[in-house]
């Protein structure tokens, strides 16, 4: 069978770096349309921008699937398409943050043909834009 691209944006936020964060997907194949959002009450910046990814991925119904990700995060795409990722794993993560996310990423990001796409954050791409909404009206409960 043959399945449409599923087009991924994904974007994280915080207020302070630990601070309140969120993350904000929208995921598109065909005529559907997800959004998808989550806050918490103390996170980072760079966790909320992975975790959006992983969410995303992790919804996708059915394995192999052809997935475009968009998103803003250098941390995130350059991790995968510089291959950073793989050195980071070989090496155990000594030091580096986040493996927890990274794990779960890579478990889900095997069972799919994914795509990373760079795009400049908050510079007008409506998917982008829509996320970083998302992801800020997410952590907005946890503001003091």
């Amino acid at each position: 069978m043959n399945r449409p691209t599923i087009y991924l944006y994904t974007d994280g936020a915080c207020s302070g770096n630990p601070g309140p964060g969120g993350y904000g997907v929208v995921l598109r194949c065909g005529d559907y349309e997800k959004e998808m959002s989550e806050g918490f009450e103390l996170t980072t910046n760079n966790r909320m921008e992975l975790l959006a990814v992983i969410v995303g991925l992790e919804s996708i119904k059915w394995d192999n699937a052809d997935v475009q990700v968009f998103s803003d995060s250098s941390y995130v795409v350059n991790a995968v398409t510089k291959g950073w990722l793989w050195e980071w794993v070989r090496k155990g993560f000594a030091k580096k943050a986040n493996p927890d996310l990274w794990q779960r990423f890579i478990d889900i990001y095997n069972k799919h043909h994914v795509s990373f796409n760079w795009i400049k954050g908050h510079a007008g791409h409506p998917e982008n834009e829509r996320c970083d909404a998302l992801a800020v009206a997410a952590y907005q409960p946890f503001l003091k």
